[in-house]
This record gives C-alpha cells, structure tokens and sequence, in this order.
C-alpha cells in the first residue's frame, strides 16, 4: 500500500487514467461490433458506413495508447477486406 503522499497521489492518477482508458477501449470494441453486425448482415452499404465510422476511432486509441499501432493497422485492414468481399 502507497505510504507517502506521492505514491497515494499517483495511485490516484493510475485509478483516473484505468478509467478513460477502459472507457476508450469500450468505444472501439463498440464500434468494432457495429461493423462486424452489418458484415454478418450481409449489407454492404451498412458495413462500409460502419467501417468509415470505426477506422478513426481504432486509429485515435492507436494515437492515445490504447492499442497498439501495428494492432489498429491490423484490424482495419482485415476489417476493410471482409467488407470489400461483400461487394463482390
């Protein structure tokens, strides 16, 4: 247990931090599942709006640490190739 008035203090932070953190990492796996949805769905349009919607937000939880970069590319990608096979 934090002793000193620094450590009490950057447990707080690490608390306030594990929040926002959870909390942007919630928003992406939402916006994840919408794609996913309208790709089971079989509705191009639906999926592609879907994607557009969800490829920033994967990209700005690269940005702020949430994911890894490499991870966000990732699954933009695969996202963006099941979506593309529905056209055909």
């Amino acid at each position: 247990m934090a002793n000193t008035p620094s450590a009490k203090k950057a447990t707080r932070k690490i608390a306030a931090r594990t929040a926002v953190n959870k909390s942007r990492r919630s928003r992406v796996r939402t916006f994840i599942r919408k794609v996913e949805e309208a790709i089971t769905s079989g509705d191009h349009a639906a999926a592609f709006a879907a994607l557009k919607a969800a490829e920033p937000e994967i990209h700005r939880a690269a940005g702020k640490g949430i994911v890894h970069a490499n991870l966000a590319s990732r699954k933009v990608s695969r996202l963006n190739s099941r979506v593309k096979a529905l056209a055909v």
